[in-house]
């Protein structure tokens, strides 16, 4: 079975609850629980050395949630093949299946805590720094990183709850942990609710490593922006104390022996 991930549950995701992600009691990582920190730091450069840590555990968080979405995907259509050539699966089996539907709701959530935590990155720094404001970006339409990552979320949300109608499944059957089990326990009493949970799921996961390999593009291309930025910002400093220096240590040229000092008009 792939290894279980867990994440800190954030109030943005009460918007994730109309789709298959759910508001259960999870644990999302740095990257995730940085949102709030990052409106909270009062230090622009405390700010700003978070910002850069974060993104690289971002990227390692997405690596692993992509990582694992493909094998729950794998994992799915085994026990499709196995529903093929048999009545039913056995409870045991079916265990197996909540479970891996499961953490793919986790997933789903983890990518959506992911995506709400950059853009919240992209508000503060916009509000903190005109030059961060200013920096033009390669975004179509000139759009934000905020408003872009908020459209990957729509996106995603949309798209999962167009697999779940097609099932003829709804959202709201699946925007609790509690209420994904009871409509898996369900929907397993029958061979064919079985399958129509197996073949939602597999398409679910298969959406998830393509929309996560999205993500993780939009936020590499961040990162570089940013770091475009703070070299910017780098070199600004460093030529104005380069003046500073070069001022306060210019030679002072004496005055001659019996030489006055005299105004000159």
């Amino acid at each position: 079975m792939p290894h279980r991930y867990s994440n800190r549950r954030l109030a943005c995701m009460a918007a994730a609850a109309l789709t298959i992600v759910a508001t259960g009691s999870v644990e999302a990582g740095t990257a995730t629980g940085a949102a709030t920190e990052w409106t909270q730091l009062a230090n622009n450069a405390q700010l700003v050395d978070l910002m850069k840590s974060s993104g690289i555990q971002v990227d390692n968080q997405l690596t692993q949630i992509s990582q694992l979405a493909e094998q729950i995907q794998n994992q799915l259509k085994i026990y499709e093949n196995m529903l093929q050539n048999t009545a039913q699966l056995p409870e045991h089996v079916w265990g197996q299946v909540e479970s891996d539907l499961n953490q793919l709701r986790s997933i789903v959530e983890q990518g959506q805590g992911i995506s709400f935590s950059m853009g919240n990155a992209d508000d503060v720094l916009q509000q903190r720094f005109q030059s961060y404001a200013d920096l033009k970006t390669n975004l179509p339409d000139n759009s934000t990183f905020s408003s872009t990552y908020q459209s990957w979320s729509d996106t995603n949300r949309d798209t999962i709850a167009s697999s779940l109608k097609a099932a003829s499944l709804t959202a709201d059957q699946f925007d609790s942990e509690e209420g994904t089990m009871s409509s898996l326990r369900s929907m397993s009493e029958t061979a064919d609710g079985q399958m129509k949970a197996l073949q939602v799921g597999h398409e679910i996961s298969a959406q998830q490593v393509a929309q996560i390999q999205k993500l993780r593009g939009l936020v590499s291309q961040q990162m570089a922006m940013m770091g475009t930025w703070l070299q910017t910002e780098q070199t600004d400093k460093d030529l104005a104390q380069a003046r500073r220096e070069k001022f306060f240590n210019a030679e002072v040229r004496s005055i001659p022996e019996g030489q006055k000092m005299e105004p000159r008009w």
